[in-house]
């Protein structure tokens, strides 16, 4: 049988924890982007690349490669991620290399993999 719980003895507001909250609570402009950065983690394929990248680096026909894809839909994917600030990328010569942008991205990473595993 699932306990029951009431919300509040006679749906009394706890007006210090409002308060509290409303003084530490970010702009809605920033919750917006945070809500948009966890939407591009919400797409499979970004994912993957993502795990690869979390892996070492790759040039878009390596992630291509591993993961079946064309070269096309992994730069389309790319792009998304290099405008989140997800991910970096440094040339040599023709060549483009993609990295995770930083250690946030790794554990973002990291962490939610570590949480799966538990």
């Amino acid at each position: 049988m699932q306990e029951q719980t009431t919300c509040c003895e006679g749906n009394h507001v706890h007006k210090k924890n409002i308060a509290h909250v409303k003084s530490t609570m970010p702009p809605d402009e920033i919750l917006y982007d945070l809500a948009e950065l966890y939407k591009i983690f919400g797409d499979s394929t970004r994912i993957r690349i993502l795990y690869a990248l979390f892996e070492t680096e790759l040039c878009v026909c390596d992630i291509a490669a591993l993961l079946t894809m064309t070269v096309s839909a992994i730069s389309h994917q790319l792009r998304i991620l290099k405008q989140a600030k997800l991910v970096r990328f440094r040339r040599v010569g023709k060549t483009v290399f993609y990295a995770l942008a930083d250690e946030h991205v790794r554990t973002i990473i990291g962490q939610g993999m570590e949480h799966l595993y538990e």
